[in-house]
């Protein structure tokens, strides 16, 4: 007999509907799995046929050819397994209803008829809800992500057995479908365990955070060993904004189709910060890979991307950066597709002006030759100079103000400017899907970046003197409609655009050499 079940596979972060044709046949036992799946597709027949017969089941001695369908797309994974299973037991009419025509499957089955876990469970569901998809069943274990999308029915079941039994209408008790929650309800506990206020001077580099947080634009710190730029690039998630439920969304989607969500929780409710070792592979940052996983700049999409030593990464690794700083997402190219995973990220990078880390300190001697800090400089190229919005450097503090008693501002009083200053960005974007500043469009900068004289005049001066480029000008008017925010001004104002400019010095000061 011929059944047809629906399941779901991913592309990138969206789902596809994947129907699973099981034709069985007398004549010589054999199973064959066509329609483009991978290892770990292929081998689902023996996970099947004993999930089966450890289940209680017959597994009739016959000839099986299961097809996925679409057959052009390649099929990763085990998420199969539960939906073929259910095709082979409803075309040897052990389910007994047509009930399972109405339900997409979801789950890979152990041995002994266990539903096991999947990655990608919840961008499945909201692509299948997208598609009109009503009825699901999924692994018990991926419960908790699933129970923040309203609107389907959704069932969470343990063991094969118990979905046979729920198909067949045979249950002792009836079957609930999962509850619903609003991410509200969720306890937001944060990470971040470093306050500004546990930071002794560095007020402009502060002050750079803050305008880099209240706008999301990207920022580098140069400066000496022990300045302190860890420290500050980590009291930096301690000021941003909280997520949004749509933004929660975009980021545990991504987290779940890489494995890193925590199934205990559902749901990401901080901001992402991803911090890769300098050794890192580009595919390990980009994405893609054997199985199509996203990379650290996706992981960290909504999030803050710190990268430490920045000329110690890879000159290509770095230069992987231009499309995501500039588009927000990252396209990667395989033999048998090309896929687009979301990166919209704030860049924080540090380093060193030098090899020894003193050039350019105003108390220490630096020992490198201008070869050696040529060479250590120019790891990073002037595009990827031309996209970091904020250029700050932080030189040693004191012993004074190492010592000072004097109480640093904390990170909840910057918070609460930041959040004032990304409510008045959210208002003035909300029929468009602009979040921040640092992401206006040209159009957009046209409207809301108006300048006066004197601030063209500015312009003008700061565009000719320091020999910016178009990207360059756009980023300085961005970086100033937040300063203007941040003072709850309407319009730009002169020394909003001076400090602005302030900030895109230290290319010329080092990467001049």
């Amino acid at each position: 007999m011929l059944s047809k079940v629906l399941s779901f596979g991913l592309i990138g972060i969206d789902g596809y509907a994947v129907q699973i044709e099981t034709d069985i046949i007398g004549g010589v036992p054999h199973f064959d799995i066509v329609g483009l799946g991978d290892t770990a597709v292929k081998e689902a027949k023996e996970r099947v046929k004993s999930a089966i017969r450890n289940s209680g089941f017959e597994y009739p001695v016959k000839h099986y050819t299961v097809n996925l369908a679409p057959a052009d797309i390649k099929k990763e994974g085990p998420l199969y397994d539960l939906g073929i299973a259910v095709g082979i037991l409803s075309a040897s009419e052990q389910i007994k209803t047509k009930k399972y025509q109405n339900f997409v499957f979801i789950g890979e089955l152990s041995l002994d008829g266990t539903i096991k876990k999947v990655r990608g469970v919840l961008p499945i569901l909201i692509s299948a809800r997208s598609l009109g998809f009503k009825n699901v069943i999924i692994p018990k274990e991926n419960e908790e992500e699933a129970r923040f999308i309203d609107g389907m029915n959704i069932y969470a079941l343990h063991t094969l057995k118990e979905v046979v039994e729920f198909l067949n209408d045979e249950t002792e008790h009836p079957i609930e479908k999962i509850q619903t929650r609003t991410f509200d309800e969720v306890v937001r506990e944060s990470n971040n365990k470093l306050d500004f206020e546990n930071v002794k001077g560095q007020a402009q580099a502060k002050r750079a955070l803050e305008i880099a947080a209240a706008g999301g634009h990207n920022v580098l710190m140069i400066g000496p060993p022990g300045s302190g730029k860890s420290m500050l690039a980590k009291c930096f998630s301690g000021i941003l904004p909280d997520l949004t439920f749509e933004e929660a969304l975009e980021v545990t989607k991504i987290h779940s189709i890489a494995g890193e969500l925590d199934l205990k929780k559902g749901i990401i409710t901080e901001r992402p910060f991803r911090t890769p070792h300098h050794t890192a592979t580009t595919v390990s940052l980009t994405g893609g890979g054997n199985h199509s996983k996203p990379g650290e700049i996706s992981l960290a999409h909504n999030g803050v991307l710190y990268l430490d030593e920045f000329p110690e990464y890879s000159r290509q690794l770095i230069e992987t950066l231009r499309q995501p700083l500039e588009d927000g997402s990252i396209t990667v190219a395989r033999a048998m597709q090309t896929i687009t995973y979301p990166a919209n990220f704030t860049l924080i990078a540090s380093m060193n002006p030098c090899p020894c880390g003193n050039y350019g300190s105003k108390d220490r001697e630096c020992k490198c030759s201008p070869v050696q800090i040529h060479k250590y400089l120019s790891k990073i190229s002037g595009p990827i100079m031309d996209r970091i919005d904020i250029q700050v450097e932080v030189d040693n503090i004191t012993y004074g103000e190492l010592n000072s008693t004097q109480k640093e501002e904390c990170s909840a009083d910057i918070k609460k400017r930041v959040d004032k200053a990304r409510a008045v960005q959210l208002e003035r974007f909300k029929n468009s899907k602009t979040y921040s500043n640092a992401k206006m469009s040209v159009p957009q900068m046209k409207k809301f970046c108006v300048l006066s004289k004197d601030c063209q005049d500015l312009m003008e001066t700061a565009f000719t003197n320091l020999k910016l480029s178009a990207r360059a000008h756009d980023r300085i008017l961005k970086v100033a409609r937040t300063i203007a925010d941040l003072e709850g001004c309407e319009e730009i104002q002169p020394q909003h655009i001076a400090e602005a400019i302030s900030y895109r010095g230290l290319d010329r000061k080092y990467w001049s050499i």
